[in-house]
C-alpha cells in the first residue's frame, strides 16, 4: 500500500531529478556548458563595479563600498529575474509530459525555480567571501538571507503559476514578463538607495515586492536590522506574496485541463 509519505518522497525525488536535468539542459551545447550559468552574471557584476566604481568613481554608500552594495541587491535580482523569466516558458519546454495525466504539472515552475537557485547558491557564496576580502566578519544578522531566500522563492512560485499557464493562450505573456523585468529592474533600489527618491514617493516604491527582498538582502549584510523590525512591511509582503500563491495555484488548476488543446 502507497502511503502519503512514499508519494511526497516520489515527488520530491522527480523534482530534484527533473532540477538537475533542467540546469545542466539549459547549457548543453556551448563549449564551456554549465560554467556559462555562473560566468554571465559574474561578468554583469564586475562591468557594472568596473563602470561606476573605477568609471563613475562612486562614493561609498552609508559608509559601504559601492561594489557591496550594490552586489547585495543585485544578487537577488538576478535569482528573481532568471527564476521569473525561465518558470514562465516551463509548461512550453516540457510539453511533452502535458498529456501524461500522472504527471503533476504544478511541479514544472518548481523546477525552474530551483534550477535557478543552483547560480545563485555560488553567488551568495561570492557575496560572503567579497564582504570578507573587504573586511567584513561573519554576523548574526547574515542568517537572515535563508529568510529572504524563501521568501523570494515563494513570491516568483506564485508568479509563475499565473505566468506558465497563461503563455500558452497569449504568446505575447513572454514579452510582457521579459518587459515588466526591465521596468522592475530600475524602478527598484538596485543602483540608487531610496533616499535619492522624492520621499512623497517611497510609498510607491515600496509597494514593489522585490523592494523588500533586495533591502533585506542589505539588512543582513549591511544594515544590521531584523525582517521582524520592518514589521508593515513584513506583513505587507507576505499578504500579497500569500494572495499569489493562492491566486496563481487555482488559475493554474483551472487553465490546466486546456494545455493539451493549445499545445
Amino acid at each position: 500500500m502507497v502511503t502519503m509519505k512514499d508519494n511526497l518522497c516520489e515527488k520530491l525525488e522527480l523534482i530534484i531529478s527533473f532540477t538537475i536535468n533542467d540546469f545542466k539542459k539549459r547549457h548543453l551545447g556551448s563549449y564551456l556548458g554549465m560554467v556559462w550559468a555562473f560566468i554571465q552574471p559574474l561578468i554583469t557584476i564586475l562591468l557594472f563595479w568596473f563602470v561606476f566604481q573605477v568609471g563613475f568613481r562612486s562614493t561609498p554608500i552609508h559608509d559601504v563600498p559601492f561594489i557591496l552594495w550594490l552586489s547585495c541587491a543585485m544578487v537577488p535580482w538576478n535569482f528573481f529575474s532568471d527564476a521569473f523569466q525561465s518558470s514562465t516558458s516551463s509548461i512550453i519546454d516540457n510539453n511533452y509530459l502535458v498529456k501524461k495525466v500522472v504527471f503533476k504539472l504544478d511541479i514544472l515552475p518548481v523546477i525552474k525555480i530551483l534550477s535557478a537557485l543552483f547560480v545563485h547558491l555560488f553567488f551568495l557564496v561570492f557575496l560572503v567571501t567579497m564582504f570578507l576580502i573587504y573586511g567584513y566578519g561573519f554576523s548574526i544578522y547574515n542568517i537572515q538571507v535563508i529568510y529572504y531566500l524563501l521568501a523570494s522563492i515563494l513570491l516568483v512560485l506564485g508568479i509563475s503559476w499565473i505566468t506558465s499557464s497563461l503563455v500558452l493562450f497569449l504568446m505575447d505573456t513572454a514579452q510582457i514578463v521579459a518587459m515588466l523585468m526591465q521596468f522592475g529592474f530600475w524602478l527598484t533600489p538596485i543602483f540608487y538607495p531610496l533616499t535619492m527618491v522624492p520621499e512623497k514617493l517611497h510609498f510607491f516604491f515600496k509597494l514593489n515586492p522585490m523592494y523588500y527582498i533586495t533591502n533585506g538582502y542589505r539588512n543582513a549584510f549591511i544594515y544590521k536590522t531584523w525582517f521582524w523590525q520592518e514589521p508593515l512591511l513584513t506583513l505587507y509582503f507576505w499578504t500579497i506574496t500569500a494572495v499569489l500563491l493562492v491566486f496563481g495555484y487555482k488559475i493554474f488548476k483551472k487553465l490546466q485541463p486546456h494545455f493539451a488543446d493549445v499545445i
